[in-house]
């Protein structure tokens, strides 16, 4: 069991070794790598913008941008782990992008419903009815 646990933590250690600052020069030149790090501030920037959103209204509050930074950010990094390719990462950002999707869905159709009583509420104190404020498409000839 020591020599298992003495091999692990040599291998360990020269993975960590292996970090060096001329292998993360090297490293930060691909593309590819840039395009990564480019994911994920976009994605860190989603963090920012709820904060700043919170601050302002004195509580906790997320905004659209939120969930649009997710997305983008999200999107990126799926397709740096899916150029990598690493399926865990792909598989976590994966999942999340069905969730940001999700969420932006559920934030569209409530506002078309409190648009849609906003317009009822609009025509009812106007005196109008729904069918004269509705136009009706002329039949094509």
């Amino acid at each position: 069991m020591r020599r298992v646990r003495r091999a692990a933590g040599q291998g360990l250690g020269m993975m960590v070794a292996a970090i060096s600052w001329s292998w993360i020069q090297q490293e930060i030149q691909r593309p590819l790598v840039l395009f990564g790090f480019a994911g994920q501030f976009i994605f860190f920037l989603r963090f920012a913008v709820q904060w700043f959103a919170s601050e302002r209204r004195g509580r906790s509050h997320i905004p659209i941008a939120f969930w649009y930074l997710s997305l983008v950010g999200g999107a990126m990094s799926f397709l740096y782990a899916l150029l990598k390719p690493d399926l865990v990462f792909m598989t976590a950002q994966g999942l999340g992008l069905l969730i940001y999707v999700r969420n932006l869905m559920l934030i569209y159709r409530r506002r078309a419903r409190v648009e849609d009583r906003r317009r009822r509420r609009t025509l009812f104190a106007n005196g109008e009815s729904l069918e004269e404020a509705t136009p009706v498409p002329d039949a094509e000839t």
